[in-house]
């Protein structure tokens, strides 16, 4: 990868498919944006990059590659293959991309305060997967046909989704009256059989009608 193809990369801006960090001060909270784009679309992870976008490079890069390639081998399950370009800006100072391919082995997670956490991207973020979002992922990779039965719950659901513009795993189950194992299923199985779309969010995933 040569500086002017990091250049190009870098004028995207921050946003699903691109991440910058100026240094891997913190390799182990950086690998979650790898996590994140492995379980959503791929993307590219710049180190030596400022916020703004200038490629103004890193001392001591091969330092803070081998910090972030140790995170990566042990701190991600399962294990991501990932591309990784070293280039050096001048004798002192280098920027590293790591390139991330959308996953077909995911969901990935990491351990975090003996928990397995898994991440996804969304926009220029990358938040914690819910429960559901984590099972639509590991169901999805499977790629299973899904049968369910169309009953009353999910009656009530797509009524309600008929005159709202989303509802969430909480306000189903309030508005169903039933336990939460069963709305966070039933939303699952709706998304994994393409009858509902799932909005992920950092506070509570948004269920919407199917466009």
């Amino acid at each position: 990868m040569t500086i002017q193809e990091i250049g190009k990369i870098a004028r995207k801006g921050e946003g699903l498919h691109v991440e910058f960090k100026k240094k891997a001060a913190h390799p182990e909270k950086i690998v979650k944006e790898i996590v994140a784009m492995a379980n959503t679309d791929g993307g590219h992870l710049l180190i030596g990059v400022d916020d703004d976008g200038t490629v103004s490079g890193q001392r001591y890069i091969e330092e803070e590659v081998y910090a972030m390639d140790k995170a990566i081998q042990d701190l991600i399950l399962p294990s991501i293959q990932i591309k990784k370009h070293v280039v050096h800006l001048n004798p002192k100072k280098g920027v590293a991309v790591y390139e991330i391919q959308k996953s077909k082995s995911g969901p990935h997670f990491i351990w975090d305060d003996k928990r397995k956490k898994a991440y996804i991207r969304v926009a220029d973020k990358s938040i914690q997967a819910s429960r559901e979002m984590w099972e639509i992922m590991k169901r999805k990779q499977r790629q299973e046909d899904i049968i369910f039965k169309y009953g009353k719950k999910e009656e009530l659901l797509m009524k309600e989704l008929a005159v709202r513009s989303h509802i969430t795993l909480k306000e189903y189950m309030s508005m169903a009256k039933i336990p939460i194992y069963i709305a966070s299923r039933t939303l699952v199985k709706l998304v994994l059989a393409n009858v509902i779309d799932v909005i992920p969010q950092e506070s509570e995933d948004r269920f919407i009608p199917k466009q």
